[in-house]
This record gives C-alpha cells, sequence and structure tokens, in this order.
C-alpha cells in the first residue's frame, strides 16, 4: 500500500479512536506521536484535576485552593483534548483525501 492509497473514512476513524493514529495511518510518524503525546499529557492534567477535585470532596484538601485549581485544570484539559481531537479527525482526513488516488 503506497503513500496515495490511504483512505479517507479510515484515517478519520483511527483519529477517533485515538488522537494520532489517523496520521500513524498516513504516514506522519513525528506529527502523530506528537498528537499521542499532547493528547496523554492532556489526560494525564485531567486526571489530577479530578483527583484534587476528589480530596476536596471527601473534604481532605491538600492546600486551600484546590477546588479552584482543580476545576480550572479539569476544563481546561477537556478543552484542549477536544480542539486536539477535532484538529486531529480533520487533519488525517484532509491528509488521507489529498493524498487519495483514484482509479482511473
Amino acid at each position: 500500500m503506497g503513500q496515495g492509497d490511504k483512505n479517507p473514512g479510515t484515517a478519520a476513524v483511527l483519529s477517533f479512536v485515538f488522537n494520532g493514529l489517523g496520521q500513524l495511518y498516513n504516514g506522519q510518524i513525528i506529527k502523530g506521536l506528537v498528537i499521542i503525546f499532547f493528547s496523554s499529557l492532556s489526560l494525564l492534567v485531567f486526571i489530577v484535576a479530578a483527583a484534587l477535585i476528589a480530596f476536596w470532596i471527601i473534604e481532605r484538601p491538600i492546600f486551600p485552593a484546590q477546588l479552584f485549581w482543580g476545576a480550572i485544570l479539569a476544563v481546561l484539559s477537556l478543552v484542549f483534548m477536544c480542539v486536539l481531537g477535532i484538529y486531529s479527525i480533520v487533519d488525517a482526513h484532509k491528509v488521507a483525501r489529498d493524498a487519495f488516488k483514484y482509479p482511473g
């Protein structure tokens, strides 16, 4: 399968399943790994934010502004994940579509 034989739908679905997989499918290894790294980092930040909020809920705060920072980190990481996810899907589809060779 050559570079031009990529299916745009497959690339988009792979990026929907996990950000960056569509780029890897398209042969954009560095771009795919960078997107996977930032997606994973964003997920880690969201988990930390959820832990801060959970500790505040069970009344064992680590520091006074814990709920505030937990909520800020949660919202920012969710927004970043959504934006990166949409970018990943659209980019993977566009690159595969532009490189797709129609028969005939």
